[in-house]
Order: C-alpha cells, then sequence, then structure tokens
C-alpha cells in the first residue's frame, strides 16, 4: 500500500508526466508514415511459431475456454487487472493493420501502433531485448493466424495507474529500450541460453521479484527470486543454492527439469510447472542445453539465515500426527519419496528437498493448500498429482504439519504460523 501511494505522489509532483507521456523517451522513434502490413517467408514463419512457444505467448493472450491468441484474458496485479490484447490478423480488434514496424515498436519500445505506452503487465522490459529478426518472425507467424474479431477488453486498474501520465512516469523510472549485448569472453552457446532467459523467455518477470511500484529490479537484470503479485507463488532465486540455483547440478538435470518438468534434482510445481507444459517442453535440445548453460552459471550466494523460531513441542506432536495420517503412505516415513523399478521419481522426496526449507514458506503452504501436479510432458506423460488439503486441515494445522516438515530429517528452517498460512493460501493459483 505504501508503494501505491509513494508512486500516486510521484505522479502529482511530476509535473512533467503529462508532456511525457507523449514523447519518445530513450530514443523511442516513432513508425515511418505509410508502413503497411507484410507477410514473410515460410521460413520467418516457422522460426515465428517456434518463438512463441519459447516466450510462452499464447497463454497470456487467450481467455480461459477463449479463442487461441484472442486476447482477453485478466492479468492480475496489485495495480488492478490488465486485459492481454487480440494478436490475430483481425484489421479492426487484432493487430490486422499493423506492421512489421508497428510490432518492433511494441516489442523494442512499449508502445502500442499509434503511440500509445503499454502497461508492463506485457513485459516489454524484457521483450526489449529480442532482435529485429526475431521480432519480425514472430509477427509474420501471427499474421497467418485465423483473424477472430473480438475487441479489447477494458483494463480495471486503480486510479492513477490507468492514466498514460503514470505511465510516462514509470518508464521515465524503470524502463530503458535496449537490446542484447553478447558476452564476448563467453560462448555461444552461453550466451544463446542469456539472451532466451533474459529476453524471450522473460525469466525475471517472476524470479526477478517486483519492487513497490511492480518494476523488476536492476531494470530486468535480477533474477534473485520475489513473489508473484497477486498469486502468492514464491518464485526461487536462481542465484541462490539453497533455492533455485543449479550451479551444482548436471547439466542433464537441469534440462530434463525444463523439458520433463522432473529431474533427479526437482520437479517443477505451481506457476512453472505450467511454464514446462506451455513452453520449454517444446524447446529444442540445443536452446535447453544453452539454457542450462547460462543458469549454472550465475553466481550463487546464500540467503541470509532465517530468524525463525523452532516449533514448540505441541506444535510439532500434532505436525508429526497429521504428517502419518496425511503423508506418510506416498512420501515416506522418512520423507524419502518413492522411484519406480527404473528409478524415476514417482514421489519427490520430502527430506533436503527445497520447496520445504525455503523462505518464505509460500510454496509449502500452496502445494498442501493445493494439491502438487507436475506437468504432463512426453519424459514425463503420466506425472503423479497430490490431493489438495486445504479444504480438509485448518490454517493451524497446515501450520503444524509445515512446521514438522520444516524441522525434521536434518532441516532447521523453523515454525511456519497459522498466520502465514491464512496469507498464502488465497491468490489467483494459477
Amino acid at each position: 500500500m505504501l508503494g501505491r501511494w509513494l508512486l500516486f505522489l510521484v505522479v502529482l509532483l511530476g509535473g512533467l508526466a503529462a508532456g511525457v507521456a507523449w514523447l519518445n523517451v530513450a530514443g523511442e522513434a516513432p513508425v515511418a508514415a505509410g508502413a503497411t502490413p507484410a507477410n514473410g517467408t515460410p521460413e520467418q514463419v516457422a522460426r515465428g511459431e517456434y518463438l512463441v512457444r519459447v516466450g510462452n505467448c499464447m497463454t497470456c493472450h487467450t481467455a480461459r475456454g477463449g479463442t487461441p491468441w484472442a486476447g482477453g484474458r485478466g492479468i492480475a496485479t496489485p495495480f488492478g487487472t490488465v486485459y492481454a490484447g487480440n494478436l490475430t490478423p483481425d484489421p479492426d480488434t487484432g493487430l490486422g493493420r499493423w506492421s512489421a514496424d508497428h510490432f518492433w515498436r511494441a516489442m523494442h519500445h512499449g508502445r502500442s501502433a499509434d503511440g500509445r505506452l503499454l502497461y508492463p503487465a506485457f513485459p516489454y522490459p524484457d521483450m526489449s531485448r529480442v532482435t529485429r529478426e526475431d521480432s519480425d518472425a514472430i509477427y509474420f507467424y501471427l499474421r497467418t493466424l485465423p483473424p477472430v474479431r473480438q475487441a479489447a477488453t477494458p483494463h480495471a486498474l486503480d486510479f492513477p495507474y490507468g492514466t498514460q501520465a503514470a505511465l510516462a512516469v514509470w518508464r521515465a523510472l524503470f524502463f530503458r529500450p535496449g537490446g542484447f549485448e553478447p558476452d564476448a569472453s563467453r560462448s555461444a552457446e552461453w550466451n544463446r541460453g542469456a539472451y532466451l532467459v533474459r529476453g524471450l523467455g522473460h525469466c525475471a518477470a517472476c524470479h526477478g521479484g517486483r519492487n513497490p511500484f511492480g518494476a523488476t529490479p536492476e531494470r530486468g537484470m535480477s533474477l534473485d527470486g520475489g513473489l508473484i503479485p497477486m498469486r502468492n507463488w514464491y518464485a526461487p532465486a536462481l542465484t541462490a543454492p539453497e533455492q533455485a540455483g543449479v550451479a551444482d547440478w548436471e547439466a542433464d538435470h537441469v534440462v530434463a527439469l525444463l523439458r520433463d518438468g522432473t529431474s533427479p534434482r526437482g520437479s517443477a510445481l505451481g506457476p512453472m510447472a505450467d511454464v514446462v507444459y506451455r513452453s520449454l517442453q517444446h524447446l529444442r535440445e540445443d536452446d535447453l542445453r544453452a539454457i542450462a548453460v547460462f543458469l549454472k552459471s550465475l553466481p550463487q550466494q546464500r540467503s541470509a539465515a532465517s530468524s525463525r523460531k523452532a516449533p514448540d513441542p505441541a506444535q510439532l506432536e500434532a505436525g508429526a500426527g497429521l504428517y502419518e495420517t496425511h503423508c506418510a503412505d506416498c512420501h515416506g516415513k522418512n520423507g524419502e519419496g518413492a522411484r519406480s523399478a527404473t528409478g524415476a521419481t514417482m514421489v519427490p522426496p520430502l527430506a533436503g528437498n527445497r520447496t520445504v526449507t525455503m523462505e518464505p514458506p509460500a510454496n509449502l503452504i500452496r502445494v498442501i493448500v493445493h494439491g502438487g501436479f507436475l506437468p504432463a510432458t512426453r519424459g514425463n506423460p503420466r506425472p503423479f498429482g497430490m490431493p489438495p488439503y486445504g479444504l480438509v486441515l485448518t490454517d493451524a494445522e497446515i501450520a503444524a504439519l509445515a512446521s514438522f516438515m520444516r524441522t525434521s530429517w536434518g532441516h532447521a528452517a523453523g515454525e511456519v504460523r497459522p498466520q502465514e498460512v491464512a496469507r498464502f493460501r488465497g491468490g489467483t493459483g494459477e
């Protein structure tokens, strides 16, 4: 709430806001007059079809039960709801009159064809690093979609966040159009991975966290983790070994996690499972390996030690009983999990599991409340599913169960309080 009022104050005091709103700041050149739609070559269209998979674009631009790519899906933010646009080539409600230059301006500068500033729920701070060649390929693929006449749903944002003036101030503070700068000291494979992670993959949109103004730190370069607004999942830090750092993993295990949603070192749950299902499992093996190489190279730094106190004996006793009743049959008496005869993970171990010990305990709480489901992939076509216990257990019982797991089998992560369960059980869950 404080951050929202600070932003309001910035808008009020920024007398330049109204004037800045329509200026082409930071090199945002206008699109040339007379630009017209065009079609690409078959090779460009095929490239674009692959790239939209990399960017997981269809997920946001398709409403539940709606026509693919026709928009209308609401993206919940702390400032209100932003509705994704229609990307089909309908001339009146979609991109039918957009040129490749218009599309590039949206990707690179965060501006619509008419010059209007776009909301960063569309992650143009990351997309700005996408090359013109890739932007054109995506545009040419979208031109091949069947046109769908579906008008845009008006955004539902609180004042003043729905104004172009507020957006102009936000951009002046937190956005500069950029590009991907290869590191000459690194391999081509590393640079490819960095380009995918930092650009079209927009990993920082979740794993970078958000400041009170809704911007990712370090202008979208941070991968230090943070809560995903309005969803109450925690996107763990890719730069911390006790969260989601993979510096000590074998590259094959990183690739397996990205491609299959499970590996000997961990599994994908929650929003990450959806990313694997809709996007990552469709990537080429060389791109998956390039991402693995880049992620393994990230500098690692351990998070500050937890200051949580140990659970009291009564809470531990209650948690142990709940674990025996609801969890031990699958996860094992000592949290060892279960494997198939071939060694594949059937039920993930809880002993040594980073989701169990991570700070904050948001993801552990959400898995207990809402269940745990891995994505169905070619490498894991019949994933196990954990039932939800949110309607079976009270907040106090879930806190006791989580506290037991966080302090058993060598763990020392400390207690979980019922108030935290109440806080993290809500949200969209998507």
